[in-house]
């Protein structure tokens, strides 16, 4: 039975990278494997679309669901970041990036996590340190989500073997300007015309358990907030409703990447609470953070602190 290589739902550009970077380790070193992800080809985000376009990459097959197959996860290690079923799959192996979720095992496993930008920069020194040829084609994806995962450098959640990552994966790839690669990405990230607002509020977002409450995060990253100012009002009715379906509070960042702070957009049963994660005030229904620009590092572990996790 072949592993099946998948990441979070509502998958980001780290999730397909991985899944086709760690898909192709495994079979490289004898274990039958595919790359997996948890969404339709044609609804596949338009960063992510580029990206397997630039550098001529298939895109991983759809798996919904995880019942009775093997798997193994990349970019999440969340119960309810996985496949419908995961309990009744047979998860092999984790590696991520991000905290350890509540994914269990009734075996030891391969685990690897690191305090890193990408999971594409810890494929990337197990490809190295076991030896194992990294076609260019795939080191082309592997970059392009460390560039977008650290916000081309910018994001906290950035570290040295992320930019040595970046460095070595550049030349196999032969992409001469890392710096234009980027704001390529950010472009098709950051495009919204014609977009109905679930599939924008969709496009980058998680539910988190806070303390037995809901949570759902979501991220756009903008060259300019104006970009949605046309659409704010209907993007936050979109939230809004979100929030009638079991959740405590949605929070929905719009993350300015030149000015390197987030207008976060608040739909909460306790919007004091909020306020208190971010030592802020919400105006209107947003708050202004400056140099917010991560969701894992700077988002979700004040929420965490406040709703007592």
């Amino acid at each position: 039975m072949s592993v099946c290589v998948v990441g979070h739902s509502n998958p980001d550009t780290d999730s397909v990278a991985a899944a086709i970077a760690y898909a192709h380790y495994l079979k490289a070193t004898g274990t039958d494997a595919v790359a997996c992800m948890q969404i339709e080809a044609d609804k596949l985000n338009p960063e992510s679309t580029t990206v397997l376009k630039n550098f001529g990459l298939a895109a991983p097959q759809t798996m919904m669901d995880a019942a009775g197959k093997k798997v193994a996860l990349v970019d999440f290690s969340d119960i309810g970041q996985a496949p419908a079923n995961i309990k009744d799959a047979e998860v092999v192996a984790i590696v991520d990036h991000h905290k350890i979720g509540d994914i269990t095992t009734n075996n030891p496993i391969v685990f690897n996590a690191q305090p890193v930008g990408c999971t594409c920069t810890v494929l990337y020194e197990m490809f190295k340190n076991n030896n194992v040829a990294l076609p260019k084609d795939i080191a082309g994806a592997m970059l392009s989500a460390i560039l977008s995962d650290t916000v081309n450098f910018k994001s906290p959640t950035c570290t040295a073997p992320d930019k040595a990552a970046v460095a070595a994966l550049k030349d196999i790839a032969g992409v001469a300007d890392t710096d234009a690669l980027f704001m390529e990405m950010l472009k098709a990230k950051s495009s919204i015309d014609g977009i109905p607002m679930k599939d924008l509020v969709f496009r980058d977002y998680k539910d988190f358990d806070m303390n037995g409450k809901k949570v759902g995060i979501g991220q756009l990253e903008l060259a300019t907030l104006e970009q949605v100012a046309g659409i704010r009002a209907d993007l936050y009715k979109a939230l809004e409703d979100l929030k009638k379906d079991g959740r405590h509070s949605v929070l929905f960042m719009l993350t300015d990447v030149v000015k390197e702070g987030t207008d976060l957009l608040v739909v909460s049963d306790e919007p004091a609470v909020i306020e208190q994660a971010f030592g802020g005030k919400i105006a209107g229904n947003s708050m202004w953070i400056d140099g917010m620009m991560s969701r894992k590092k700077q988002t979700v572990p004040p929420l965490q602190k406040v709703f007592g996790c």
